[in-house]
């Protein structure tokens, strides 16, 4: 139930597709099982071409990701429709996207999923704010802040219970529209 999310962030540019964010060689590996789950975290954002990233989003040796906020351009993954790619972001240590736009399929599958809240910006944010910034994001309030300056989101309104109860499907079990697991 994060309200608030203070973390470096990783900042990327227009249309990062699925393929960027967990090329599919590691699609083979099933989000299910724990040890696949947590291998699909070292590979987030591994397809990022290095010479317009030499920043890694992922320590090479390590599947954790100081950066728990990803600030994004335009059409952030777009692409195959795979739900790997926010699975392989969460899984990482990654909570939340703040994007100019998103490809539909992936903001779908970020709630879905339960694993990272897809939050919009307004502005054009991957033009200002730089990777490794301190940034808070208020969920609640719909606010990104960073150092002296604090942008409005796009409120995400329902999508906030969504996410925090694990997905959709965990929401339905725990709001009674489906019964409990067994």
């Amino acid at each position: 139930m994060a309200q608030s999310i203070t973390s470096p962030v990783f900042v990327v540019r227009d249309n990062i597709d699925t393929d960027q964010i967990i090329p599919a060689q590691y699609l083979t590996l099933v989000p299910t099982k724990l040890d696949e789950y947590e291998k699909l975290g070292s590979f987030a954002l591994i397809g990022l071409p290095d010479d317009q990233y030499p920043a890694k989003f992922i320590t090479e040796g390590t599947a954790k990701t100081p950066y728990k906020i990803v600030i994004a351009g335009r059409n952030f993954g777009c692409g195959s429709s795979r739900e790997h790619a926010p699975i392989a972001m969460g899984a990482a240590g990654c909570e939340a996207v703040v994007a100019e736009s998103y490809a539909r399929i992936f903001f779908r599958n970020c709630i879905a999923t339960g694993e990272l809240y897809p939050c919009e910006a307004g502005e054009r944010l991957c033009d200002v704010v730089k990777t490794g910034d301190m940034a808070t994001l208020d969920l609640e309030a719909a606010t990104l802040t960073v150092g002296e300056r604090t942008w409005s989101l796009k409120p995400l309104g329902e999508v906030i219970p969504v996410v925090d109860a694990g997905g959709v499907f965990n929401y339905a079990r725990q709001t009674g529209m489906l019964p409990a697991q067994t």
